[in-house]
C-alpha cells in the first residue's frame, strides 16, 4: 500500500515538474514584429511620359518642325517651299520629271539658307514614314523622375531627353494630380532634335 502511494506521489511530482518546465520555456517566447515600409516621402519617383507627336494640320502628317530644324530654316519657310511640291499619289511610282520639279521648287527656297541637294535628301529620307502602315518617324522615348520632398513633388530630373517629339508630351506622376509642362528643344542633330529640355511645375 505504501509502495503504491509512493509511486503515485512520484508520478504526480514528475508531472508537476514537466508542466513547470514547459511554462518556463513558453515565457521565453516573444512575438515577432514584422516591420512595414512606409510610403516614400523623399527621393525620386518614375514618371510616365506619353504623346508628343502631334503635327500641324497644314502639314499632312509631316513632322515639319523636325525637318525644318535639321535644315536650319524656320518652319514657315519649309512649309512655303513644300507648298509648291506635288508628290506622287498613294501607291503610285513617282514620275522622274515631277521629282526633278519638286526638288527644284524646294531648293529654290531652301538653298539661300545653305541647304544642299544631298543634305535635303538625307533629312527627308530620315523623317520619311508610312503613316497608313502604322509607322512613325524615328523617335527615342524620354524618361524622367519626379523629386519628392515630404511627399510633395518639387521638381524633375530628366534621365533621358529622348528625341523626335513634335509637341510637348504629357507628363504624369503616379498618385499625383500635379500639372506640369515640358519644353522641347529642336536642334540640327538627329539624336537630340525634338528632345525634352525642361519639365516645370505649372503655377
Amino acid at each position: 500500500m505504501i509502495t503504491q502511494i509512493y509511486k503515485r506521489s512520484l508520478l504526480l511530482l514528475l508531472t508537476i515538474s514537466l508542466v513547470a518546465c514547459s511554462s518556463r520555456q513558453n515565457t521565453n517566447l516573444v512575438p515577432v514584429e514584422i516591420a512595414t515600409q512606409q510610403a516614400t516621402t523623399d527621393g525620386e519617383v518614375q514618371v510616365l511620359i506619353t504623346g508628343g507627336h502631334d503635327t500641324d494640320p497644314r502639314d499632312g502628317g509631316r513632322p515639319v518642325v523636325l525637318i525644318a530644324s535639321m535644315l536650319g530654316v524656320p518652319s514657315e519657310v519649309f512649309r512655303e517651299a513644300f507648298s509648291h511640291v506635288h508628290p506622287a499619289g498613294a501607291g503610285q511610282e513617282p514620275n522622274p520629271i515631277q521629282v526633278g520639279l519638286n526638288k527644284d521648287a524646294l531648293l529654290s527656297a531652301l538653298s539661300p539658307y545653305g541647304v544642299t541637294n544631298d543634305y535635303l535628301d538625307e533629312v527627308s529620307n530620315y523623317y520619311r514614314y508610312n503613316g497608313k502602315a502604322g509607322e512613325t518617324w524615328p523617335e527615342t522615348p524620354a524618361t524622367a523622375t519626379a523629386i519628392l520632398t515630404d511627399g510633395v513633388v518639387t521638381g524633375f530630373v530628366i534621365t533621358n531627353p529622348g528625341s523626335g517629339y513634335t509637341s510637348p508630351p504629357v507628363i504624369t506622376v503616379l498618385n499625383s494630380d500635379i500639372k506640369v509642362t515640358a519644353r522641347l528643344s529642336f536642334t540640327t542633330d538627329f539624336g537630340t532634335n525634338g528632345s525634352i529640355a525642361e519639365i516645370t511645375i505649372d503655377p
